[in-house]
């Protein structure tokens, strides 16, 4: 049998639907995943994976494609499988992909839809109020015939060495940066994190993407090991692999390290549901006025001036929420 699954959002969104992936995988001789171009560097860390088929969906993603009918005769062509479960956020519609799934010949498909399907599924599957999206997405699985093989934990591939990058001894990492602004912690309380986590005699890596350098510098200063702009995903994993403890917002770093089983402080803002997005698997700080005005709003911008909802965080609340897991550790 050749399996598809499909997650077509982010990072962090492609290493919640790895549960499932490897549900599928245990009893499909061959699994495909399609997701979206920010989400194929997680799709080639996870276990169960054999091809990744990456597609820019012009209904998901910050900035969707215009709608190109020859891109998706492409995709039409280039799907071969047998049985697909399609994969979204609680707020999405499965509808569009399982449409473009019918028409490249998949027989059978899953999905959660809480819209009628017509023809366009053979399982429309209801998920459980207030279910985390990794919960959802097993729940999905198992109900198409893939029960769960193993705990159900976010996991990925094993990481490189990164020794070199990471240095001798135990350290923390703070992740200042997120997928949007409104999910980010300011750079200035980041800073003052890392002078306060220094001062308290841990070592603590900063990390950040290529386009994330200013902020790292910054960020880490003279007391923090910049790392902005030095790991591919797979660097990553391992750099989060061997902290004590992860601090950063509700971004992908939060479920990479959840993957790797390293305790989070998680700068969570609620523009969406803490339950259902929460570090999934690990011992877990969760910081953050979850009551705050913006709550449930998926704001990409702050909507609140002064951005109280993780504002209001000191690096005080962040540096004892480090050394609570690192107690309970």
């Amino acid at each position: 049998m050749k399996a598809l699954v499909t997650r077509l959002d982010s990072f962090g969104d492609v290493l919640l639907a790895g549960p499932a992936v490897r549900a599928v995988a245990a009893r499909a001789d061959h699994v495909t995943l399609l997701c979206g171009s920010r989400g194929a560097p997680a799709a080639r860390l996870l276990p169960g994976v054999d091809e990744v088929l990456v597609w820019d969906a012009p209904w998901g993603g910050f900035r969707p494609p215009d709608v190109d009918r020859a891109d998706i005769d492409a995709l039409v062509d280039r799907i071969d499988a047998d049985t697909a479960l399609v994969l979204t956020s609680f707020h999405q519609s499965p509808l569009p992909t399982a449409l473009v799934l019918r028409l490249a010949g998949v027989a059978h498909i899953a999905a959660d839809s809480v819209d009628y399907p017509g023809s366009l599924l053979d399982l429309r599957h209801q998920r459980a109020p207030h279910a985390h999206e990794a919960e959802a997405a097993l729940d999905l699985a198992e109900a198409a015939g893939f029960p769960r093989p193993d705990d159900g934990r976010l996991r990925v591939r094993t990481p490189p060495p990164v020794g070199d990058l990471t240095g001798a001894g135990p350290y923390v990492v703070l992740h200042p940066g997120a997928s949007v602004p409104a999910r980010a912690w300011s750079p200035e309380r980041s800073a003052e994190a890392v002078r306060e986590l220094a001062a308290a005699g841990h070592r603590v890596l900063v990390t950040g993407g290529p386009d994330e350098r200013d902020l790292t510098a910054y960020v880490a200063g003279g007391h923090g090991i910049d790392l902005g702009g030095r790991t591919e995903a797979p660097e990553l994993s391992g750099v989060l692999a061997g902290a004590s403890v992860v601090v950063t917002g509700n971004t992908a770093p939060a479920h990479l390290a959840a993957a790797v089983g390293t305790p989070v402080v998680s700068l969570f803002a609620p523009v969406v549901p803490a339950k259902r997005w929460r570090p999934y698997g690990v011992p877990y700080v969760l910081l953050g006025d979850q009551d705050a005005p913006c709550a449930d709003s998926r704001a990409r911008d702050c909507p609140v001036p002064g951005h109280p909802c993780l504002n209001t965080v000191t690096a005080t609340d962040v540096a004892a929420a480090v050394e609570k897991l690192l107690g309970e550790a």
